[in-house]
């Protein structure tokens, strides 16, 4: 049997990278890991082609060879599913559904022959048997949550690594918070179910092995949700894993309680992690409660950043504005919040409520959810009808971003992070593609660019006080340069 393997495009977002990546010759940010454990998975005897929509188009003849058609998607990729979809039935393909997308809103693919929901270790070997025995269901759903200790290494070999700015790599599957608009919980439960030591060496020894120097993310929503397991066991084998290596600079996910514990993040540190997404969501207290992110609360949460900063690790942040107890006041706080942390990289959307959560349940009983969630929550738009009205948040939310991504605004937070952020202990390779970028980066924003002024004045100052730092400060400039694109064409 041949299998096709097709992983949706993604629209223009934030998070896309899709300007930035002009500057280095790459075509998408991250590859399928999902498809590509799962392709560890299927039977030995089927035949298996992967095409990523973000990398390469998909073409008649993969169509005419193909049997099944394999689609993993998340939610903000669900227009490009529902075109691969109607591709493959155009041409009398069945096909086989699973991810978020499809989890959370199954019976909106009513097309689709089989839908395999849920973790894969739980459901793709019930799939299979009957597939090989010829009595494939229509729907297969999760029974519990399956351990991880027997997921397999990805299947690197069915990609091109050098397309893709960074790879990825899965520790552990599930969050103790329970944040009301988050479908993490849902998808994954609450208890952290992680991976060993050794697994995840050998997950990274098979990157290393394919020539991969760069980054290297771990896509955990909150990587730290197994403390002890983590300090004891992991970052101790990651610590080994490291001497003698190049390259390989880590990044991934974590609460702010991170900022508590100085042991961990000394060790992530020395472990080669160089940032880490957070989610900050809001200043306002009352809406914290709202939302039940209490274990942001009661806290400085700057100076939780600045300690971060301090340990080398760079904050990345994720801002909400839209709760019911939000005041007039929380758009000018945000900007202020955000501008004297020294967020760099802020991903500020309105409130959304993606089916599965308890948000969406309760909205839903309140009749509150207008339209269909797109998946893209930095695109200034909305699935529910704030307290407020839509006017009042949608004016304010696109007052945060045009300015705190405008040039001045944006390179201030920049130097603060030079300033304050210790020299990682793993750096990426200089190699020809981080010198195009900087030549590049040097012709369309030090000379064409509206941010010429601030963009030299940011290479002379770090050349001057953090020379080490060059890399990033160019890596930065040019993020900013996608981030005001995407405010300038989608948002503004």
């Amino acid at each position: 049997m041949n299998i096709l393997l097709i992983y949706p495009k993604f629209p223009n977002t934030f998070w896309s990278f899709s300007y930035a990546l002009r500057f280095i010759g790459k075509k998408s940010a991250f590859p399928p890991l999902g498809l590509i454990t799962v392709a560890t998975m299927l039977p030995e005897q089927f035949q298996i082609r992967l095409v990523d929509l973000n990398v390469d188009p998909l073409g008649d003849d993969d169509l005419e060879w193909a049997d099944t058609a394999f689609i993993s998607a998340m939610a903000v990729q669900r227009k490009s599913a529902v075109h691969v979809i109607d591709l493959c039935k155009a041409k009398g393909l069945k096909i086989v559904a699973g991810g978020p997308l499809f989890t959370a809103q199954p019976y909106d693919f009513g097309q689709v022959e089989h839908l395999v929901l849920g973790e894969a270790e739980s459901t793709l070997p019930a799939f299979i048997a009957d597939l090989e025995s010829g009595r494939p269901k229509k729907i297969y759903h999760a029974n519990g949550h399956p351990d991880i200790h027997q997921s397999p290494i990805p299947f690197w070999g069915l990609i091109d690594t050098g397309r893709y700015t960074s790879l990825n790599i899965q520790y552990s599957r599930g969050c103790p918070f329970n944040c009301e608009f988050c479908n993490i919980t849902a998808l994954f439960g609450r208890t952290p179910r992680i991976k060993t030591p050794r697994q995840v060496v050998a997950e990274l020894d098979a990157i290393y092995q394919t020539g991969w120097r760069g980054n290297i993310f771990f896509v955990d929503d909150n990587f730290i949700g197994n403390k002890r397991a983590l300090k004891e066991h992991l970052l101790s084998a990651l610590i080994q894993w490291r001497k003698g290596k190049k390259g390989c600079v880590f990044f991934t996910e974590a609460p702010i309680n991170l900022a508590d514990d100085p042991e961990l993040m000394d060790m992530m540190a020395e472990a080669g992690f160089d940032s880490v997404f957070i989610g900050i969501e809001t200043p306002d207290a009352n809406s914290l409660s709202e939302c039940c992110k209490t274990h942001n609360k009661n806290r400085d949460l700057r100076q939780d950043i600045k300690k971060i900063h301090l340990y080398g690790l760079q904050v990345m942040g994720s801002f909400i504005v839209g709760f019911d107890s939000d005041p007039p006041s929380i758009f000018q706080r945000q900007i202020d919040f955000i501008q004297q942390s020294g967020i760099v990289t802020a991903m500020v959307g309105m409130r959304q409520a993606p089916p599965g959560t308890r948000l969406f349940k309760r909205l839903a009983s309140e009749h509150r959810v207008s339209e269909e969630f797109s998946g893209d929550n930095v695109d200034g738009r909305t699935n529910i009808i704030p307290a407020m009205g839509m006017d009042k948040p949608i004016d304010g939310y696109r007052a945060i971003m045009q300015q705190i991504y405008s040039p001045r605004q944006y390179y201030q937070r920049v130097r603060r992070i030079l300033e304050e952020v210790k020299v990682p202990v793993a750096t990426t390779p200089v190699d020809w593609q981080r010198i195009l970028a900087f030549w590049r980066a040097s012709l369309w924003l030090g000379v064409l660019g509206k941010e010429r002024f601030q963009y030299w004045r940011l290479l002379t100052w770090t050349l001057a006080r953090r020379p080490r730092q060059l890399p990033l400060a160019v890596t930065l400039a040019i993020y900013g340069y996608h981030y005001r694109r995407i405010c300038e064409l989608h948002i503004l």
